[in-house]
């Protein structure tokens, strides 16, 4: 048995819930806390170039939504959004704050397959995955794009994207532990290139910005298009003075 919300997205209630992973518990226990450092920033410095590449009101699913500020922002340019989350607590302030539809589950067990969506936004919610599960996750999100047929973007055999993904990662070396007790594995541009590519998308867009946290961390930003058929990998770079993480 499915349920279609009013945005569209699809999932399928008849699906277990899934266990969530323990290296989230900070998100679990300390959302609030979350909440007041995080969503009065402003994500349009890296939220306008992903919305530049899309189609006016398409579906977006924002994995790792936290409390709901893109989603926000998004909701109020025209787009179609829901959000997935693993803490219930930022869920819940999500779907107060936007009343969009926030799913709860941990991204690396769940089925993307049951949702429909024509893009993916993933703004720093991959911060904590080791480096040896990227590829895997991010193929994992993919199922949930459905082809364009319907969305206003042509037919699915033509030369219309696939999908679209915005994701931002930090810059650095191997891994490191906050006083927190999160665990950050960082990147580099590089590293992140030759995955992209391996898995046949094109960036439309790279930014590579100093976090408006004040915390002189460096965040990789990445708009990306996958074609159907495409199989090359190449990009443009965007210098960007602000990122909102």
């Amino acid at each position: 048995m499915s349920y279609v919300f009013k945005n569209r997205i699809q999932f399928n209630i008849a699906r277990p819930i899934e266990k969530m992973s323990k290296k989230y518990d900070y998100y679990q226990t300390h959302y609030r806390e979350y909440h007041q450092r995080t969503f009065s920033i402003d994500p349009s410095s890296y939220l306008e170039p992903f919305a530049g590449r899309l189609a006016p009101r398409c579906r977006i699913l924002d994995i790792g939504c936290g409390s709901g500020r893109d989603l926000l922002w998004l909701k109020g340019k025209g787009f179609e959004v829901s959000g997935f989350e693993s803490s219930p607590g930022l869920a819940g302030i999500a779907r107060k704050m936007t009343e969009c539809t926030v799913i709860e589950g941990d991204f690396e067990l769940y089925d993307f397959s049951g949702l429909s969506t024509d893009a993916i936004l993933a703004s720093g919610s991959l911060v904590h995955l080791p480096h040896h599960r990227l590829s895997q996750v991010i193929q994992n999100f993919l199922k949930a794009i459905k082809n364009t047929q319907g969305s206003g973007k042509g037919p699915p055999d033509s030369d219309q994207p696939q999908a679209h993904l915005y994701i931002s990662l930090k810059e650095g070396n191997g891994k490191w532990t906050d006083k927190k007790g999160r665990v950050f594995y960082l990147w580099q541009a590089e590293e992140l290139n030759v995955i992209f590519g391996k898995l046949g998308f094109s960036v439309l867009e790279f930014s590579r910005t100093e976090s408006a946290m004040g915390t002189g961390e460096i965040w990789l930003g990445y708009v990306l298009e996958k074609k159907a058929d495409s199989t090359e990998f190449s990009g443009s770079f965007l210098q960007m003075k602000t990122n909102a993480l």
